[in-house]
């Protein structure tokens, strides 16, 4: 019988793809941690000590010296669970939302829920906005962030400071990013009807966020009224008010979204 080079391709594929459609026992029994026949991993608890812990790793003089003192025990690493509640950080874990509101969620794992990142100095954020949601202009006082979305759509815009005040503005798609300038102010909006998800990077252990509408009103109200020019619209008398009204971090979203998905603002 004779066979041309395509044939015996496709023999050979064949003779391939049906030993791996049916493993042995063998070969189930010896399967790779990593490999497909892996359960999924358990959830991960909370550090409530983080900000204990990363105090301590901060005293200690090399990062080998940093690396004993947070995972090994009377010299010997750690192992099975006690190893993986230090090494790993459970967004999927609502305990560890740090920020929130009508338009969606934040979590936010920094020094003081995840004390490694003492030793690799930088923080991470996963975020779900809900339709229309729109996470408020903010800034980070010590950080550059790097996001992207995985889900969904986002409209994304920032300021960076005088001198250059132009607004600029992206929208991104699911795997594509964006960057804010440390200090600059930014925001996320979903536009759409459907949950946006997005998973951001930050170059510092412990970034910090400051909400500019949020702050600006906390300051004295005869500064706030004197900074925006309206004393006569916005006096002393009804500055609480609107400090009360100021929504929080991640805020419903805008009128245009709303009305066109059917929500209630």
């Amino acid at each position: 019988m004779r066979f041309n080079a395509n044939s015996l391709l496709v023999a050979v594929l064949a003779a391939v793809l049906s030993a791996h459609a049916a493993p042995t026992n063998s070969s189930a029994s010896n399967a790779h941690p990593g490999s497909a026949s892996a359960t999924s991993p358990g959830p991960v608890p909370v550090v409530t000590n983080g900000a204990e812990i990363a105090a301590s790793l901060i005293t200690q003089p090399s990062q080998v010296d940093r690396l004993k003192q947070l995972l090994t025990v009377d010299g010997k690493p750690l192992t099975g669970e006690a190893l993986r509640d230090l090494t790993v950080f459970d967004f999927s874990n609502t305990d560890n939302v740090t920020e929130g509101g009508a338009g969606g969620t934040l979590l936010l794992a920094t020094v003081d829920n995840f004390p490694i990142l003492e030793i690799a100095d930088i923080s991470a954020a996963v975020a779900f906005i809900e339709p229309c949601g729109l996470n408020i202009p903010h800034m980070h006082p010590r950080a550059s962030e790097v996001l992207t979305v995985v889900e969904g759509v986002l409209d994304t815009g920032f300021l960076q400071e005088n001198g250059f005040t132009t607004e600029i503005d992206t929208q991104l798609g699911k795997f594509q990013a964006t960057v804010f300038p440390m200090g600059s102010m930014h925001f996320q909006q979903n536009p759409t009807c459907e949950p946006a998800i997005f998973v951001a990077a930050l170059n510092s252990k412990d970034p910090g966020r400051s909400d500019i509408a949020t702050n600006f009103f906390m300051l004295d109200a005869a500064v706030v009224n004197a900074t925006l020019g309206f004393p006569t619209t916005i006096g002393g008398s009804n500055i609480e008010q609107f400090r009360q009204h100021i929504p929080a971090n991640l805020a419903l979203g805008v009128d245009t979204c709303l009305q066109a998905c059917g929500l209630k603002q």
